[in-house]
């Protein structure tokens, strides 16, 4: 019993002891990307966008990481397209190119389309647009919802150029 006692602490002080390295090792540095606020702004341009073009969409930004900065949908948008607006910034960012950019090299790029259609949360139809600051990837916004995705594409590259001039 004495040694089932003895094992017992001994293991429970190791693994305090590993718990205590790892809490004191250096934290990350937060992942490049837009503010909330310039996200939000962003996110709210591209629905302005697609509201004049009679479209019901939502908007998903996210930062370097993958993060989720922002996410907005219209009155009316789908949850189809609140889920395509985060898949498409998500693709853009893994793939470091736009989705319709994507869409159109997979047609004659097996490789890319076997990629592409590995992963359900890949969406490479227009609309997911990356963030650059001096030609550095920051983040990534989509866009979805639209009838035809060159409207999600036109509202993402509205929403980030409304913001471009004040990323850092």
């Amino acid at each position: 019993m004495k040694k089932t006692i003895l094992t017992l602490s001994l293991l429970l002080t190791a693994s305090a002891g590993a718990l205590a390295q790892t809490a004191a090792a250096a934290p990350q540095p937060p992942a490049r990307g837009p503010s909330l606020e310039l996200a939000a702004e962003a996110a709210r341009a591209a629905i302005d966008s697609c509201t004049v073009r009679e479209q019901k969409v939502a908007v998903s930004v996210i930062d370097s990481a993958g993060v989720l900065k922002a996410l907005l949908a219209a009155d009316g948008a789908s949850a189809r397209g609140v889920q395509s607006s985060t898949n498409k910034a998500g693709t853009a960012l893994a793939f470091k190119a736009a989705t319709s950019q994507l869409g159109e090299t997979a047609k004659t790029d097996k490789e890319l389309a076997e990629k592409i259609a590995a992963n359900p949360a890949y969406n490479s139809r227009a609309g997911g647009v990356l963030i650059r600051v001096n030609n550095e990837i920051i983040g990534a916004i989509g866009v979805g919802g639209a009838r035809g995705s060159e409207n999600d594409e036109a509202c993402a590259v509205a929403g980030l150029q409304k913001v471009q001039d004040r990323l850092r």
